[in-house]
């Protein structure tokens, strides 16, 4: 575990001046070598200011292969992280999606989006789409466009072909590309993608996540000019101890001293508290219609960051549009699918070898290829969804995504921590004392991170045994049972309170003569371990509209909904399925004071009251089960 803090904000700065460069080779100092000097002896680096339509100027990297005997497509990244390293003797040790992108030739293009790093103009965060644009008006749609426009103009032996990608905010400005496209754009792949802030990142179901706090630096805080250095600070908290940090920092009005209110995002977080016409303008999901080129969505099953983003981008285009579509998910965190690491590895939990590069050899590459120097028929080989089961731990293929051949069965949350497919027929509560200062921590491990990961599959145990967490499981299964799809939990609640969060997590409990792997750390066996597959959380005032919250009215039974994003994972025979439910999941989610406030960044101390909270019998979670 990483202990120096300093070290932890460097990696970050890292991170976030170039995120997507997350296969460049600390893990393999030869590989590196090998990949400077490669993109130094095969392509030539130009950089030069694009103009948008309103006179505003945008830094852009081209980098063009020095075999001019062909063209070439463009393949264009745009990224509010920095085109790092500036200065054309400057080069990148990688460049493009993958390496074998870059091993072939392509011409790959880098753009600071407006308002960031090196380009001009003025930075919004999630920037509103305009349709029916007219005159100088401009989003990120036109300035993808007006870019595109120049460099098929400009840029020597391209072919008139142009792809975008991106992982994480790049590819939301992926998806961007495709609102207005450009009639040379032909391919493009969103990859962990936001697709609404209110969902995404920072918010979930209306509860803050306050594990991304710090990363509130670096898209809050404005520049008045181009700029190669950074102009934001992370702020320092001092300690190794994240819980005990933000513990100590309750309610949130503690957290002021280290953003002032010139940090932009942080002013807009606390003052848009409910999904009003602020977030809803900033969503870029429902705006995926009448899309005209071929889209390949891809995401991580144990994606903490991004997963409503790459779920819905890839449904609204495939519910809206007749373009070819196509979607991957694969046992990866955030943007794992371009590393070069050999063993597959998310918390405790090892899946196989090799799997991101089959990845980028095998579909992604095949994708640009097939529509950037291909036919671009369609014709790809490709599967319309190609899907790793987190269970089994192989790849497999389907026609459509939620697979057709499906059922809802439901489980029912029972007395004596029993999850049965029938209830019984007396009514019955399972009861839990929350304290909102006292919170269950979302993982076990004393650490800082800045965007937590790991947790996403992690042993569950010392949750399970915790008084205010209710547990409910079945017998051992007698067979496999595979979940293809969305989940959905039908709570039927009461607190003694006016607030409360509900937290539902899915859980594979596996057998006892589970043998370790060299990957568990030293304190946990794989022996009857918990390994959550999907959790979720709403903020009980959204538990009927998301505009509009309401307090809950104190001891009287109340239904409260909650969506699980889709998993693709098999419980074998021989293991259990847990649900948990809980109330506190600290501090990856702000504490609920569980006394209802109308902004929880406004809450005070004395609203934060301990509550005793119930889940009745006819609770249910409903699974999508694949045939």
């Amino acid at each position: 575990m990483i202990k120096n803090f300093t070290l932890i904000l460097l990696l970050f700065v890292a991170l976030v001046s170039c995120k997507e460069e997350k296969h460049q080779a600390l893990e393999n100092p030869e590989t590196a070598k090998v990949e400077d000097t490669f993109v130094k002896d095969n392509y030539t680096k130009k950089e030069v200011m694009i103009t948008m339509r309103d006179g505003i100027k945008l830094y852009t990297t081209i980098y063009s292969p020095k075999d001019t005997s062909k063209t070439y497509p463009i393949l264009m990244m745009r990224t509010p992280y920095s085109c790092k390293p500036y200065g054309e003797d400057n080069f990148r040790s990688k460049i493009g999606p993958n390496k074998y992108l870059m091993e072939e030739g392509n011409i790959m293009v880098y753009q600071d989006v407006r308002g960031r790093w090196n380009s001009e103009g003025v930075y919004d965060n999630m920037r509103a789409y305009i349709p029916n644009k007219s005159g100088n008006e401009t989003d990120e749609a036109s300035d993808t466009y007006d870019t595109i426009e120049w460099l098929i103009n400009n840029v020597e032996n391209n072919n008139g072909k142009v792809g975008t990608y991106g992982i994480s905010y790049p590819g939301f400005y992926a998806t961007y590309s495709l609102l207005d496209a450009h009639p040379a754009l032909k391919a493009v792949s969103p990859q962990a993608c936001i697709g609404d802030f209110f969902f995404d990142d920072f918010i979930h179901n209306g509860a803050y996540l306050l594990s991304y706090w710090r990363a509130t630096s670096v898209f809050g805080y404005m520049k008045n000019k181009p700029t190669t250095e950074s102009w934001y600070e992370f702020p320092d908290i001092g300690t190794e101890d994240q819980h005990q940090f933000f513990l100590n920092h309750m309610p949130l009005s503690k957290l002021n001293k280290f953003y002032d209110s010139t940090n932009v995002f942080m002013e807009q977080l606390k003052t848009h508290v409910t999904y009003d016409d602020f977030w809803k303008s900033r969503g870029i999901v429902q705006h995926l219609k009448d899309i005209k080129p071929a889209t390949m969505v891809v995401g991580g099953l144990f994606d903490a960051e991004d997963l409503y983003g790459p779920f819905n981008t890839y449904k609204s285009i495939e519910n809206n549009s007749n373009n070819y579509n196509t979607v991957v998910f694969g046992p990866w965190s955030h943007g794992d699918w371009a590393r070069t690491r050999e063993r597959q590895v998310i918390g405790n939990i090892y899946f196989g070898d090799n799997i991101s590069d089959y990845f980028q050899k095998e579909i992604e590459t095949k994708f640009f290829n097939h529509f950037l120097k291909g036919e671009g028929d369609g014709k790809t080989g490709l599967p319309e969804a190609h899907m790793f089961n987190t269970g089994t731990k192989r790849w497999e293929s389907f026609e459509s995504w939620p697979p057709e051949n499906t059922s809802k069965e439901s489980y029912f949350l029972q007395p004596y921590e029993r999850l049965t497919q029938r209830a019984t027929r007396n009514i019955a509560t399972s009861d839990f004392i929350s304290d909102p200062k006292k919170p269950v921590p979302y993982i076990e491990d004393i650490k800082v991170v800045f965007t937590p990961r790991k947790f996403m599959t992690d042993d569950q145990r010392f949750a399970s045994r915790r008084p205010d967490v209710l547990t409910f499981e079945t017998e051992i299964l007698e067979e496999d049972i595979t979940l293809a799809g969305d989940i959905l939990a039908k709570l039927n609640v009461s607190t003694t309170g006016t607030a409360a969060d509900w937290i539902i997590k899915v859980i594979d409990i596996f057998p006892s003569d589970t043998e370790n792997t060299e990957d568990v750390q030293d304190h946990l066996k794989l022996s009857n371990y918990h390994m959550m597959v999907r959790s979720e959380v709403l903020r009980g005032r959204f538990r009927n509209s998301m505009e509009k919250p309401e307090p809950f009215v104190p001891n009287q039974k109340t239904a409260v909904n909650i969506k699980l994003q889709d998993v693709f994972h098999t419980f074998k025979k021989g293991h259990k399925i847990q649900v948990q439910v809980q109330s506190t999941f600290f501090p990856y989610i702000d504490a609920n004071p569980q006394t209802y406030v109308d902004n929880i960044f406004e809450a005070k101390e004395e609203d934060f009251k301990v509550q005793t909270h119930r889940v009745f019998n006819d609770s249910s979670i409903e699974f999508t089960v694949l045939k």
